[in-house]
């Protein structure tokens, strides 16, 4: 059994408060591609998403960037066309809100895997030098096999980018993928 982890791919991460811009953008088609794909299927489907109270001095991320993804706030909404893809399939998704960057802390989504005999995840989303990069990690400690779409996965940072893209194959041992 296998699972798509769709990561951060809100209007603030892709063009809002904290943007990757056009990386982010120009995988907007994929990532809504990949969604309906593994909810066909029958798969199971996560929306992992960033949630942060307006004004928290005691979150560790308010010291590093500037404040997004603020319970309310149109900038948590899917960006694109990954949104029409939840509304038309929140029935098939589990919407799931996450307070670090990876999809595994303090969250129930180990449980929600494990109980559905998942072994295998497919990672897709922003940024992929921090949250897909630390899901990643978590997943691997975790003993899931691990997939990620490098053309579903973006940063604001391009270095960072091809950086995790080579960490994840090379020391997760995950394999990096592409349609094209």
């Amino acid at each position: 059994m296998k699972a798509l982890i769709v990561i951060d791919y809100t209007v603030d991460f892709v063009v809002g408060k904290l943007p990757c811009g056009q990386p982010a953008i120009d995988i907007e088609e994929r990532i809504a591609e990949l969604t309906e794909e593994f909810v066909q299927s029958g798969d199971f489907v996560v929306m992992a998403v960033d949630l942060h109270d307006e004004n928290d001095p005691l979150h560790p991320e308010s010291k590093l960037f500037p404040p997004h993804n603020i319970r309310g706030t149109s900038g948590r909404e899917l960006y694109g066309k990954l949104k029409p893809v939840y509304e038309g399939s929140r029935e098939a998704i589990y919407w799931m809100d996450k307070t670090r960057y990876s999809a595994f802390c303090g969250t129930d989504l180990e449980l929600k895997l494990r109980s559905r005999g998942i072994r295998e995840l497919h990672l897709v989303g922003v940024c992929t030098d921090i949250c897909v990069l630390h899901t990643a990690v978590d997943a691997y400690n975790k003993g899931f096999d691990i997939v990620v779409h490098r053309d579903a996965a973006a940063s604001f940072n391009a270095a960072g980018h091809e950086w995790a893209l080579g960490h994840f194959e090379h020391t997760l041992g995950a394999s990096v993928v592409a349609k094209f």
